[in-house]
């Protein structure tokens, strides 16, 4: 299993069998090297919220690889209203079981609406994601800022907590690093940072603070789960 890192939040996670993606901003991202026609394959799409820098080319991709977006309601609305895609809506609590594994969507502290010919369109509640696959539980925190629940995700035996440090929009280092007490993840892997300038951050410091242990990845990097 691999987990391969595109910069900003976005994720590839793939197996022998599947391939998912998580907020794929990959276009518009300075940082990431990925062209729509890089994958094998693509079964999954998760987003996290209705922001462009996390729909990314979802819908591009979708198109190509006719995946499946899972994503909250309002946000499948609008995926098939507009575009026709294949969707899988959930909401915050909700848990599937998936071919590949399941998914628990998550609360989080963030806005969801979406740029639409000029207008803002809702976007329902952001979110997190838990996902487990070949037995390893990851969490994609989304973009969120710090929040008390967080505690509860211990109970879910985190392997690696993908969270966000830049500031501004999110959770800070300093944020971060209580987000990382609670969850008690076996991994925590730093994002969101270094994008734009309003979110640089400097994931060594976060690194060195942290309780435990911390992966930073590159920009086009992967990872064996």
């Amino acid at each position: 299993m691999i987990l391969e890192y595109l910069g900003h939040s976005a994720y590839i996670i793939s197996n022998n069998n599947y391939t998912l993606a998580i907020d794929p901003f990959m276009t518009a991202n300075p940082a990431c090297h990925k062209k729509i026609e890089d994958f094998e394959k693509l079964d999954y799409i998760l987003v996290t919220h209705g922001h462009s820098d996390h729909i990314g080319d979802t819908v591009e991709l979708a198109r190509h690889y006719n995946s499946t977006i899972i994503c909250n309601f309002e946000l499948g609305h609008y995926f098939e209203k507009y575009y026709g895609l294949n969707v899988h809506t959930m909401h915050i609590g909700g848990l599937y079981d998936f071919a590949f594994g399941f998914v628990k969507m998550t609360n989080a502290l963030h806005g969801s609406g979406i740029i639409h010919g000029g207008e803002m369109i809702y976007g329902g509640n952001p979110c997190g994601f838990v996902i487990s696959m070949d037995g390893v539980t990851i969490y994609h925190a989304g973009d969120t800022g710090l929040f008390g629940d967080m505690n509860l995700l211990q109970r879910l035996n985190i392997d690696y907590a993908l969270l966000p440090i830049g500031g501004n929009y999110t959770m800070d280092t300093s944020d971060a690093l209580l987000a990382s007490e609670m969850i008690k993840a076996k991994n925590v892997i730093p994002m969101h940072y270094g994008t734009f300038p309003v979110i640089d951050s400097d994931p060594n410091i976060f690194k060195d603070k942290c309780s435990s242990n911390v992966i930073i990845l590159n920009t086009n990097a992967k990872i064996n789960l």
